[in-house]
């Protein structure tokens, strides 16, 4: 029997929350998610020391997908391994990692619509400049169903889990059963109380998958999701406390899109409270927190039902008038 493989987590303070990614001490060794542009100097170089491990070392760079806090500190990792290191993610995220400008995009075509800051596009440019080291191409685009070796008896299965991100994946060591899903699983959200995904048909069939296909046996998450009392679960869930987050996730998924079809199929009315023009939700689900705040998830979540209501009312137009 193989021994297992030990995984290492690495944290890096920034902002409201920590960001967290996980080295896998294997043959070739791995590294989950980058942080930002700082971390890997300043957090991944001592804390790899500090277990008798380089830097230099790495091989795998394995991106869950790609926002500035898990894919920022890219570049700067590839640049600390000498170039060697593979740096793998989903082709549907890949845009993210090759383009600051990306970040502004989605931005714009989102969330931005319902903060009301003027400011907005020019803070969220200067954000990308600050945090992501380099814009960069990918060495390995995947879609899902691959398995990549690390060498020795060790391999690391890839699994497409769309939902926070297009493009968001799991990646599996393979014999044990240890997860990583940056995140993918919200539970109720980390430091602003809100889960937050853009599709929210994928991200429900993704938890579906992890619960019922993957089950997993420890799964590592890219923040300290959130219980409904706002007791943060770590990063390192057993597999009970795996099971728990991703029915939480599921129960949680379920009353956010009650309240939104309501919301929606009643038709949004634009008002002077902070959560205009989905005010009808926030009060249906007791939620009080600033959702004007970065990543701003309950806009960027109810922006993924009210696109949904409307490519479906578009579709039953089109089949009316057929």
């Amino acid at each position: 029997m193989t021994e297992s493989v030990a995984v290492h987590p690495l944290v890096s303070p920034w902002g409201r929350f920590g960001l967290y990614s996980f080295f896998i001490d294997a043959p070739e060794p791995a590294i989950v998610d980058t942080g930002i542009a700082s971390s890997p100097a300043e957090g991944m170089v001592p804390a790899l020391e500090a277990i008798g491990r380089r830097i230099e070392d790495v091989r795998w760079i394995f991106l869950t997908h790609g926002h500035i806090d898990h894919i920022g500190g890219a570049y700067a990792l590839w640049e600390l391994t000498g170039r060697r290191a593979q740096v793998v993610i989903h082709e549907a995220d890949a845009p993210m990692l090759r383009s600051r400008r990306a970040h502004v995009d989605e931005y714009l075509s989102g969330r931005a619509q319902y903060l009301n800051d003027p400011d907005g596009e020019a803070k969220l440019t200067a954000a990308t400049h600050a945090v992501i080291s380099g814009e960069m191409e990918p060495t390995l685009l995947v879609r899902g169903g691959e398995t990549i070796s690390l060498g020795g008896d060790v391999s690391v299965s890839v699994h497409s889990i769309p939902g926070h991100t297009p493009g968001s994946v799991a990646y599996v060591i393979e014999g044990q059963n240890d997860v990583f899903v940056g995140d993918a699983v919200q539970v109720h959200g980390a430091a602003n109380g809100f889960p937050g995904f853009v599709d929210p048909a994928g991200y429900r069939s993704s938890l579906q998958y992890l619960a019922g296909e993957i089950r997993p046996r420890h799964l590592y998450l890219g923040h300290p999701y959130r219980t409904a009392d706002g007791t943060p679960y770590g990063v390192e869930l057993d597999a009970d406390q795996a099971r728990e987050a991703l029915q939480g996730s599921l129960e949680i998924e379920a009353r956010v899109k009650e309240a939104a079809c309501t919301c929606l199929e009643e038709g949004l009315q634009d008002s002077d409270s902070p959560y205009s023009p989905f005010a009808r939700v926030a009060e249906d689900l007791g939620y009080q927190g600033d959702p004007t705040l970065e990543p701003s998830p309950f806009f960027t979540t109810l922006h993924g039902y009210r696109s949904t209501f409307d490519r479906l009312t578009d579709d039953e137009e089109i089949s009316t008038r057929g």
